[in-house]
């Protein structure tokens, strides 16, 4: 599970995340959804430890990611919107790299390597070096990297990025699954429609304040006063961003 407390990230003058206070449990999928420069990435940047707060504090399964950061960051997935890698290695060779790193059994990490490749159409690039990868077959390798070590909590920012539609079912599916199986999913999006599809519930962020919680009903009788229930409709009046 994920539990922040009065969470606050300041750049100079400008205050990123306001005392951001947020429990999700455990196998809850949750969605976290703001404009551009609302605060999600700093959240997930504190959330995986990389970068220490201004105040407040972020756990991981009951480990606090500054305090005990190999504890936490052990049970942690996490897929970037834009993944960094070593670019000569093979895809294969990759996923080997992960499990030594995750300190996952070799033979294990073998059979889940062959899955995970199997499941995200990445067998044809095995053997090809990362470097001369498309954009969304290094998504794919991204997720299924952060899915070797079978992590108690997956935090994914925008994972669609780049993917094409059969692709893109196949990640929503095995989020879903796996959050079914107990698994803790954070979420940051600008696909309303995917959060609606797949969140338990959202949280809507903007200029660093977490502005509305819970399911996309229990918001929409918070918050809608035109009767639209759509979930564009009420992050558009939430945010006050009535041109995206």
């Amino acid at each position: 599970m994920i539990e922040i407390s009065n969470l606050s990230m300041r750049y100079g003058d400008l205050l990123a995340l306001d005392n951001l206070n947020l429990e999700i449990a455990k196998g809850e999928f949750f969605a976290f959804l703001g404009p551009n420069a609302a605060g999600k990435t700093t959240t997930i940047k504190l959330l995986t430890g990389l970068m220490a707060p201004t105040e407040g504090e972020a756990k991981i399964c009951g480990f606090d990611i500054q305090k005990e950061p190999m504890e936490a960051k052990k049970r942690i997935g996490y897929i970037p919107d834009v993944a960094e890698f070593y670019g000569k290695l093979t895809s294969i060779e990759f996923m080997a790299f992960i499990g030594e790193l995750f300190e996952v059994e070799h033979e294990e990490a073998r059979v889940r390597t062959s899955k995970l490749m199997d499941q995200f159409s990445l067998i044809p690039y095995g053997r090809q070096r990362i470097e001369n990868l498309s954009h969304g077959t290094r998504q794919r390798l991204a997720i299924a990297s952060a899915l070797l070590h079978e992590p108690e909590v997956i935090i994914i920012d925008e994972p669609m990025v780049g993917l094409d539609p059969r692709n893109a079912r196949v990640v929503k599916e095995e989020l879903k699954a796996r959050s079914e199986a107990g698994v803790t999913i954070f979420l940051s999006t600008h696909l309303l429609n995917v959060a609606h599809e797949l969140a338990d519930r959202v949280g809507i962020i903007n200029d660093g304040k977490l502005l509305a919680l819970g399911t996309v009903d229990e918001i929409a009788n918070q918050f809608d006063s035109s009767g639209d229930l759509s979930l564009e409709a009420l992050f558009l009046e939430i945010t006050g961003d009535s041109a995206s």
